[in-house]
């Protein structure tokens, strides 16, 4: 007969109270055959006296008292190497021999658990002195979730120190898996698989069924506690074909960072010819790292670029550069640096930043010499600022020192912005002014500099105090805002060819009224229930002429033409003009909004000044506004599911009765992954273009039904065109393909991209994911064209990011 055995052997410390106990005292000292009778009397004896898992005694308890339950919300995760030495043994067989704190034999069924560990074999040995186990036959072990699977097993128990022949194992922090000729426990958080493979690739139902991708390797190195793996004499396979063999390889077991080599990236073009770049990541601390990334091109040399990241509780930032010597392309040295940082802090006089925005590269050529850099230093004009500010209650203060560094093209040259150097501002907001009152005062003090034979006007010190009072009258039923400026500005110019006077002061006021009228009624549309809204608009304003035309204009650009600003007072944005407009701008928009959630259904707009003067101020060379009724403002929007999205804006000229200008544009999203957006623009005489971007599941395009293609995965077709109508030619095209596997992923994406009025830049880049490994990357990153370049993308699902499941979510 079969006899089911459930016996505890208590820790070292319990020992004198369980040979106390009459049960286990009539343990013989010889190894002996256990009755039915005996094994129960064993179990009582020892349950009764040895410590119960989840209670506990007060200090002052006696035998009377019983047993406390000490209440606990939930399992505990984990357990403490201290607990977890206290946790008693339990065994469990059809058939046990064993004798007195020694050897305990278990044959058939054999089990044993303790804490967060538990082992079953055919054949199961136990020695009490050293609590160590010994397991052969169908071993398997589940260590906090963990499972490893073998045939023959010897296992310290308290320090997890041992070995596991021919050994399958999956780790439960990511669900990777392997096999190995055997896995040597080094302690708890630590293992070596030898002769082992490792994947996260999931097992389907098919008996045939290999990993997409595995490591192969001599050795692998597993530590959980600060999850990581290393590899040794190692060789990635991919649909079993060896693809990158390394001696050595770091892996990681979740998202958390580690120091190590990053994967590398590839590339060839005309220009540098093949490109490789070797970056290695240093998680200096919780708060700070750095990556250091050397690169050799075979035709221009070899460059070294770093990137140090800070973060504290008060400030944040980013140092980062790039240096090539003789670069045999240029045939000079190649640099490039930025420092970012911003920073904040409160203080007894009140609240303190400092933010910093310095760029800087080495030559004009920089920008389509290094297309690939990162914090858009591929631009053509590279902004550098420092600033310090001050807020407290009302008043703010801001000093900036402001460069640019232009870098131009001989085929498409820019004018290059003025510096500041520097701009004191300061500001006054008052809250809680008498009679609903609002005011504002801004002053500012700028220094503004710059190549003077190049803009053709002098350097100056502009200095303006600009000051707005208003009182909004604000109903249920609608708005009137009454409000005055008055701007006064003095500018002090440098003496140079270009200066005809050495000052110059204005002051300017300005009245404005803006009213408007909110309607509602309830209605239906395609059966669903509304709220239509009627806002008419008025907004008049008046600015008296005052001669501005011999003031140069260092930070001012006339306004576009757009529902945003057709209701503003001025026309020009900056603070060197200020337009003499005596207008009224008129508008209306309906609006459709759902009566249950109030979300915007659909939106429409009109909107058209009248000016009742000529409008004479206006940027240097430009020609006076003398049309009455300006062009009419048209814009739509609709929004009627969250799927499909519809706006509009069109800029009508009446008298011609055409389009001056207009902007289309759509989107269908009906679920993750799945993307289309179409647009076209129009400017008369400059340009017209269409941009279509997409991102789909191929199978979605090719099958009846949409329905998934047989087999894992997915493939996804990716882009962006962007074709002129005026020059009949594509001006930008991204072009890619993706797969989305169970445990890997790749993309393939033909780039151009135009960047300049002659030339384009064309790039093939590839990149395939072996999810929870690495990313092999040839060319520059493809993920990050299809994020800048596809409106709408999704990054396909990898498998990362998901929460690390609970032990008890793998509890045998």
């Amino acid at each position: 007969m079969d006899i089911h055995v459930l016996t505890d052997v208590a820790p070292r410390s319990s020992r004198p109270a369980r040979r106390a106990a009459g049960g286990a005292q009539r343990m013989a000292a010889a190894s002996t055959r256990f009755s039915t009778t005996a094994i129960a009397s064993l179990c009582m004896a020892m349950l009764w006296t040895a410590p119960a898992i989840g209670q506990t005694a007060p200090a002052a308890a006696t035998d009377d008292a019983g047993l406390v339950l000490r209440s606990s919300p939930r399992l505990q995760e984990a357990l403490g190497s201290n607990q977890r030495g206290q946790m008693p043994v339990f065994i469990e067989g059809d058939d046990l021999t064993g004798q007195t704190a020694d050897m305990t034999t278990v044959t058939g069924n054999a089990m044993l658990r303790r804490a967060d560990t538990m082992i079953r074999a055919d054949r199961l040995r136990y020695y009490e002195p050293t609590d160590t186990a010994y397991a052969d036959g169908n071993v398997h072990i589940n260590r906090a979730g963990s499972v490893f699977d073998g045939t023959e097993l010897q296992l310290q128990l308290d320090s997890f120190e041992g070995y596991f022949k021919d050994a399958n194992y999956r780790l439960l922090q990511n669900n990777a898996y392997g096999v190995a000729s055997q896995v040597d426990f080094i302690d708890r958080d630590r293992s070596v698989v030898h002769q082992g493979t490792y994947t996260t690739c999931q097992r389907n139902d098919e008996a045939t069924w290999t990993p997409d991708w595995m490591i192969r390797a001599d050795k692998i190195s597993i530590d959980t506690l600060e999850e990581v793996g290393v590899a040794e004499n190692a060789v990635l396979e991919f649909k079993g074909i060896p693809i990158l063999p390394v001696p050595r390889m770091s892996f990681p077991l979740s998202e958390k960072r580690k120091s190590g080599l990053l994967p590398p990236t590839m590339s060839l073009d005309s220009d540098s010819g093949f490109t490789y770049s070797q970056p290695y990541y240093w998680n200096i601390a919780p708060n700070r790292d750095a990556t250091i990334t050397p690169t050799v091109m075979l035709k221009r040399g070899a460059a070294l670029a770093g990137e140090f990241r800070y973060l504290e509780p008060t400030y944040r930032g980013t140092l980062a550069g790039l240096y090539m010597p003789g670069d045999k392309l240029r045939d000079r040295d190649r640099w490039s640096w930025l420092w970012q940082h911003t920073s904040s802090l409160d203080s007894p006089i009140g609240g303190l930043g400092l933010n910093i925005n310095l760029k800087r590269v080495s030559d004009s050529d920089y920008w389509h010499d290094f297309q690939s850099n990162g914090y858009k230093l591929n631009e053509r004009l590279l902004n550098s600022e420092a600033s310090v500010s001050w807020s407290r209650d009302d008043h703010s203060l801001l000093l900036r020192a402001q460069k640019w560094q232009t870098l131009q093209d001989p085929l498409s040259p820019i004018v290059p912005p003025y510096d500041r150097m520097p701009q004191l501002q300061y500001r006054y907001t008052p809250q809680n002014l008498p009679f609903g009152l609002e005011a504002t005062i801004e002053a500012d003090a700028t220094r503004f500099r710059a190549d003077e034979n190049l803009l053709r006007q002098p350097n100056a010190d502009r200095g303006y105090v600009q000051a707005e009072i208003s009182r909004p009258f604000v109903a249920p039923q609608g708005f009137i805002t009454p409000k005055l400026m008055l701007n006064s500005r003095h500018y002090g110019f440098d003496n140079s060819l270009y200066s005809t006077v050495s000052s110059k002061s204005l002051t300017i006021p300005t009245v404005s009224l803006d009213s408007g009228l909110v309607f509602e009624r309830n209605t239906q549309l395609f059966g669903r229930n509304l709220i239509q809204t009627l806002e008419p608009r008025a907004f008049y304003t008046y600015t008296p002429y005052r001669d501005q035309s011999m003031v140069p204009v260092y930070d001012t650009a006339p306004y576009d033409f757009s529902f945003a600003t057709i209701f503003s007072s001025n026309s020009f944005s900056g603070y060197d003009r200020i337009a003499d407009n005596n207008m009224l701008t008129v508008g209306a928009t309906t609006r459709f909004l759902d009566a249950d959630t109030g979300a915007e259904a659909a939106r429409f707009g009109i909107a058209q000044r009248l000016r009742f003067s000529d409008q004479k101020v206006v940027m240097p060379g430009a020609s006076p506004a003398n049309e009455r009724w300006s062009d009419i403002m048209l814009g739509a929007g609709i929004n009627w599911t969250p799927k499909w999205g519809f706006d509009t804006t069109v800029q009508f000229n009446p008298d011609d009765g055409r389009s001056v200008r207009s902007t289309m544009s759509a989107r269908y999203k009906p679920g993750d992954y799945k993307t289309l957006a179409v647009a076209y623009r129009f400017q008369a005489q400059t340009s017209e273009q269409w941009d279509v971007g997409w991102q789909w599941p191929v199978d979605q395009i090719f099958s009846d039904g949409g329905k998934k293609a047989k087999g894992e995965g997915r493939w996804y077709t990716v882009g962006r065109l962007n074709y002129s109508m005026r020059d009949k030619k594509l001006v930008d095209s991204v072009i890619g393909l993706e797969y989305a596997g169970c445990c890997w992923s790749s993309r393939v994406v033909l780039q151009r991209l135009q960047n300049s009025l002659v030339q384009a830049n064309t790039k093939l880049l590839f990149q395939i994911e072996f999810t929870g490994l690495t990313r092999l990357t040839l060319g520059s990153d493809p993920l990050v064209s299809m994020r800048d370049n596809v409106p709408g993308y999704q990054m396909l699902p990898t498998g990362k990011g998901a929460a690390v499941p609970s032990r008890f979510s793998n509890y045998d």
